[in-house]
């Protein structure tokens, strides 16, 4: 995990620093910042502003093959350098050095396409963000929403940076992992963490849904070894595996402050697709335009959606990123912590006794997992790690069930009471 180092910074430079940083109660919210340079738009208090709203993918099924979803976000971003619209693109990519993944600048469409596909891993815009100041040149800057949140207020404080980055693709975001999660998955999949060379963490599969992915490892010198993402233990978004305790303070699911946002369409008419589909939300004029050219010469196939279908495609991410902030704020306050401004109001209200136990529980996880898999890469042993998470896991469902069979018996005595009237 990279990790703010504040050793000799001085009291001017730590302010300068708390101005940018995006869970800082002395920098704007995405609310503030979104109305600002979207202020003419809807909004709606889940996606933020808006100006169109729609789920697709490529028409081209061997590129959405190469894609973790529709293929929509990489094929934009080359759109942008095609028609020269920026003159680079910083995104996430195959480091290629001692790290697996890294912030990275693409050139040409070209580039773009050797570095598609998630990649789950902890990353940094320092070094980047470094190289190209006042370089002359102008970018689309990719990245979750805390990330281009970040470079909105940098922006504002940087005349040259604010200059050269044009453009803000923001990516739908459940929440960052580090560097463990992919040598979990490898581990699991029999590559150890020392020996692991790469990871594709979304591989499709065209047997199975589109949600029901696989990922594939490769070691040194040894021939790639692929497996049901599921099948993992920490396989699951939501058990919270290798979260940064700084998601638990996160409330933007849709990248409020970014121009364009691409994720996942997790709705039912979309995943029984195994190719993937994209949820697209666009805040820009000339970014429909150019979803509006793709969708005439035949590339794109677009419908449009709905906010409330839109914020239903990410129905978990808005159960953690809502009631669960509200429960983590007012625990934290209530334990005499310290908490970030926060856009939802601390408390308990509205939220069942057993959804409460869940966001404890996935919290609890969240830290388990960081000290259990630390404590197996000493040992050397994966059942370090594997062993306490599993029995958490198990709690986790037996919260989990109890609650489903409960909302059961609630549903099953409203359709009684309803027939009876």
């Amino acid at each position: 995990m990279h990790q703010a180092d504040l050793t000799g910074a001085t009291p001017a430079q730590i302010r300068q620093a708390d101005s940018v940083c995006p869970f800082s109660d002395a920098s704007k919210d995405e609310d503030r910042i979104a109305a600002e340079r979207y202020g003419d738009l809807p909004s709606d208090s889940r996606i933020g502003r808006y100006g169109s709203i729609h789920a697709g993918r490529l028409t081209d099924d061997a590129r959405v093959m190469g894609s973790s979803s529709g293929g929509l976000t990489s094929w934009f971003l080359g759109e942008l350098l095609d028609r020269r619209l920026v003159d680079g693109v910083i995104h996430v990519g195959r480091d290629g050095g001692r790290e697996l993944f890294g912030y990275t600048i693409s050139r040409s469409a070209e580039d773009l396409l050797a570095s598609r596909k998630s990649m789950y891993y902890s990353t940094t815009l320092a070094e980047v963000v470094r190289e190209v100041r006042g370089d002359g040149l102008t970018y689309a800057i990719v990245g979750v929403p805390c990330f281009i949140t970040a470079m909105r207020h940098l922006a504002e404080v940087d005349a040259d940076l604010r200059a050269q980055f044009t453009w803000h693709v923001g990516l739908v975001c459940g929440h960052l992992k580090s560097q463990f999660f992919a040598e979990s998955l490898a581990w699991q999949a029999g590559v150890r963490p020392e020996h692991l060379e790469a990871i594709d963490f979304r591989v499709k599969n065209p047997s199975r849904r589109s949600y029901s992915y696989d990922y594939e490892v490769r070691a040194h010198g040894r021939l790639p070894r692929r497996r049901r993402t599921l099948s993992a233990l920490d396989g699951s978004w939501g058990y919270g595996a290798f979260q940064p305790a700084a998601c638990n303070f996160c409330d933007d699911v849709f990248a409020e402050t970014s121009d364009i946002v691409f994720g996942d369409a997790w709705l039912p008419r979309y995943t029984d697709d195994w190719r993937g589909t994209n949820v697209v939300v666009t805040r820009r004029a000339d970014a429909d335009l150019i979803l509006a050219e793709g969708v005439d010469d035949g590339t794109v196939l677009l419908e449009p959606l709905t906010p409330d279908l839109a914020a239903q495609s990410q129905a978990g991410n808005f159960r953690h990123r809502r009631d669960g902030l509200r429960v983590r704020l007012a625990d934290d306050l209530a334990a005499g912590l310290s908490v970030p401004r926060k856009r939802v109001v601390p408390g308990y209200e509205g939220v069942s006794a057993d959804r409460m136990a869940l966001i404890r529980q996935r919290r609890a996880m969240s830290v388990l997992s960081f000290e259990a898999f630390a404590r197996s890469k000493q040992t050397r042993r994966l059942s370090s790690y594997t062993r306490p998470m599993r029995a958490a896991i198990a709690r986790y469902r037996k919260v989990e069930s109890a609650g489903q069979s409960l909302s059961t018996r609630a549903r099953a005595k409203l359709r009684s009471l309803l027939r009876r009237g």
